[in-house]
């Protein structure tokens, strides 16, 4: 069994965002040495996250309309004081609720070194509290 894992680096454009990351993934595969296994992105910030969708515009605008439908920015968060630890006022709660719901990650079966992905799937870095330099682990698992 091998494991190759690269760190992947990206900066988002908005405050929220969906970031098509499926070529960085598939590029990353067909380039390892695994032939057949597993992938695994994963996210490494709290506010961030991982998730699989179709790419349609309005489905892209669907999800974010409806997280924030179910996350609204102007509750009332505990998290939204000033933070002795971190010397700052922190107003990111949305962000920490929507990447909970969303997900840190995803895993997708790699065949003659190529990702296995549905018909309408691509694969998403979600952000929710930007706009903000981040980085997320491409890990490579097989033979």
């Amino acid at each position: 069994m091998k494991t190759e894992l690269l760190i992947k680096h990206l900066c988002s454009d908005m405050e929220t965002q969906l970031i098509k990351i499926t070529e960085e993934v598939k590029k990353a595969v067909s380039n390892s040495s695994i032939e057949n296994g597993v992938v695994f992105i994963i996210c490494s910030h709290t506010t961030c996250g991982i998730t699989i969708n179709e790419s349609l515009e309005c489905v892209e605008t669907d999800i974010l309309d409806f997280l924030d439908t179910i996350v609204p920015v102007d509750s009332p968060y505990t998290h939204a004081h000033f933070l002795m630890s971190y010397g700052t006022t922190s107003g990111n709660s949305p962000g920490h609720l929507k990447q909970m719901i969303v997900g840190n990650n995803c895993v997708l079966p790699i065949k003659n070194r190529k990702l296995v992905l549905g018909h309408a799937q691509d694969i998403y870095f979600t952000e929710f509290d930007g706009i903000k330099n981040r980085k997320y682990f491409i890990q490579l698992l097989g033979e």
